[in-house]
């Protein structure tokens, strides 16, 4: 079997090793999460290309009885230059990757792929508050990718459709509760009023369900008021912490970014 190989790949992180030496931490869609050493010192070519959030064809020298892979060239096609000046967007791709990388790609190499880079790719191409958005449609995807999102078309306790009426000025007022230990929405009738970690207007509950159910492009279509977006940003940073199973880093530092 050839030591060469070349994929598609991203780089989800890099860190020093040595003192002039990289372990990268890689994403295809055939491998999954891999890693791999790059050599060379900051005035290294290769260096540059290797940066995080670049995604290319990247070739490989693997030596098995070592158990060793060596980065030996990288032809990058998509460079996400934005992300260089916008703090928001740096940090949001760091939280996709963190997840990625602690849940092992949802146990679905091709669809985390898919997901990650229309993610990043959505980012390049519009600004902050769209970004935004964006990654609350990431993280309600990725969540059912890991078969943990809660349904958001009826309540749990008696079927009540939180969908049901006209939307109007008021529907980012409070109409579900959503409850941890059910991991499930009950409406204000059926909902204990002492505790109500989560609350989400008919806005927010119908934003998630057209995520769910349509097309990347026509949710894309769909705007959403201030009020909404944040509740709808803390139920998800909630869920996919605990989907992960521990803290995440990104979200507990870049608190006042995210």
């Amino acid at each position: 079997m050839s030591r060469n190989s070349s994929c598609q790949a991203l780089v989800l992180a890099t860190h020093p090793q040595g003192e002039n030496n990289r372990a990268v931490t890689l994403l295809s869609a055939e491998e999954g999460i891999f890693y791999a050493t790059l050599f060379g010192g900051p005035k290294s070519k290769l260096r540059a290309q290797v940066s995080p959030f670049n995604r290319g064809t990247i070739w490989l020298y693997k030596d098995e009885p070592k158990h060793s892979c060596k980065i030996t060239d990288f032809d990058v096609a998509n460079y996400h230059l934005s992300f260089r000046e916008n703090l928001f967007k740096t940090w949001a791709a760091s939280f996709a990757a963190e997840i990625v990388v602690k849940t092992k790609c949802a146990g679905s190499n091709d669809q985390c792929w898919t997901l990650v880079n229309g993610f990043l790719d959505g980012m390049e191409l519009t600004d902050e508050d769209t970004s935004r958005l964006g990654l609350v449609r990431f993280l309600w995807r990725y969540l059912g990718l890991l078969g943990v999102r809660p349904e958001t078309r009826q309540c749990a306790s008696c079927g009540t459709s939180f969908l049901s009426g006209a939307v109007t000025e008021y529907a980012s007022v409070w109409r579900a509760s959503y409850e941890p230990g059910e991991n499930s929405f009950v409406c204000n009738e059926c909902a204990d009023l002492t505790v109500r970690p989560f609350v989400l207007g008919q806005n927010a509950l119908t934003y998630l369900e057209a995520v769910s159910d349509l097309s990347p492009r026509q949710v894309r279509t769909i705007t959403v008021d201030r009020e909404s977006l944040t509740q709808m940003k803390q139920l998800c940073f909630f869920l996919i912490e605990q989907a992960c199973g521990a803290k995440l880093k990104t979200l507990e530092s870049g608190a006042g970014i995210l």
